[in-house]
């Protein structure tokens, strides 16, 4: 390892849990032995998290109800907590990089990938029978149930297993290229100022190619699609969206008639790593998928996020955050509970211990560093 994460990666390896410890030696320092990577993973199916995940796989391998779902419909209360949804339940079984082989992940992909199944597990209300019935619509923009469904798959480890899967990465990369293609977001929507519609903002059709944060997921935990001249296309393309996006853009897409907000399309410029500034709800998060694309410092994003983490933990290897300043405690890490679609990574199981979000930010900072470079 280069010098630079030296001090940060003692830190980790003297005060981490067990998720930490077993990334940062599987998929970084690469030291780890069958029997030393055995063991961790016992201490990782003994966390809370974990434990609350197993009450709530079903017989046909599914895990919760649904998959970024209504958690209360009309007064009842679908999910227990957010971790009985079934997008949670797939990330927290790849932030803590359960291997493919365990019946949880094992059963789970075998669920997704069986229609009848599926069938069943969308159809507990109306609105989710709709969005069953239509899961394809929007899929060459992200912003479609199947996409959902496919980067979980991809996050699980199956992303480059199967057809379809690698068909989704294809679309996933003529978004990127629709996006290389535009001078402003004015080149892709339409607007309607009549309409009578809560936000009224402009839409783009369905079957529109736009790049959105699940584009950018299947991208980042897949290889199938990697060629020099792939990524030199991502890397174009994400200099282009932060040279011609403006920071106010909003967006609907319009599937069968109705209008809906993606839930982030790359509409907006991405913001550079800054220790003093947590810009969204899934700050690090996107910065750390891009760096997975394998683009390395051809994005300036990405470039500029790595000089200033490196200057944030040059000191003692310890990556901190101003978390006390209004606009950052609405986004803080200290306050993720569930691996929601809407939070940064979180790998420590408890917070108690205020080393702990330490270690997760100096995880985060070491990992970045390493994809950058390693790119």
């Amino acid at each position: 390892m280069n010098s630079e994460c030296s001090k940060s990666i003692d830190f980790l390896l003297e005060n981490a849990g067990s998720v930490i410890q077993y990334r940062l030696r599987k998929e970084i320092l690469k030291d780890l032995s069958e029997g030393e990577e055995e063991k961790l993973l016992e201490q990782i199916y003994k966390l809370p998290l974990f434990k609350l995940l197993a009450t709530y796989v079903k017989p046909n391998g599914y895990i919760g109800r649904g998959m970024h779902s209504w958690d209360n419909w009309r007064g009842t209360v679908l999910h227990e907590t957010p971790l009985q949804d079934g997008e949670c339940a797939a990330r927290l079984l790849s932030y803590y990089r359960i291997p493919k082989t365990h019946p949880f992940v094992h059963g789970f992909l075998s669920a997704m990938r069986e229609e009848e199944t599926l069938k069943k597990e969308f159809s507990y209300i109306p609105p989710e029978i709709s969005r069953y019935e239509n899961r394809f619509e929007g899929l060459n923009n992200g912003n479609s149930l199947m996409a959902l469904i496919y980067t979980m798959q991809a996050m699980l480890g199956f992303g480059d297993d199967y057809e379809d899967l690698k068909q989704f990465q294809q679309i996933s990369l003529k978004g990127f290229q629709r996006a290389n293609g535009i001078s402003s977001l004015d080149d892709l929507t339409k607007f309607n100022p009549n309409a009578k519609r809560k936000y009224n903002y402009p839409y783009i059709e369905s079957d529109e190619y736009f790049p959105d944060i699940y584009t950018v997921t299947m991208l980042a935990y897949t290889q199938s699609w990697r060629t020099e001249e792939n990524i030199k296309l991502l890397g174009r393309a994400l200099n282009h969206i932060n040279a011609i996006m403006k920071p106010d853009n909003n967006i609907a897409i319009r599937i069968k008639g109705k209008y809906v907000a993606p839930g982030f399309a790359m509409i907006r410029p991405i913001r550079a790593f800054r220790a003093d500034l947590i810009d969204t709800i899934a700050y690090r998060r996107l910065l750390t998928e891009i760096a997975m694309m394998g683009v390395g410092e051809s994005v300036d994003v990405i470039r500029e996020s790595a000089a200033n983490v490196k200057e944030a933990i040059e000191k003692d290897g310890i990556l901190r955050m101003h978390l006390d300043q209004p606009h950052n405690k609405r986004y803080s890490p200290l306050y993720i509970s569930y691996p929601t679609a809407y939070a940064d990574v979180r790998l420590e199981a408890d917070y108690k211990d205020k080393k702990a979000l330490l270690c997760d930010l100096t995880y985060w900072a070491v990992e970045f560093l390493h994809l950058v470079r390693n790119a």
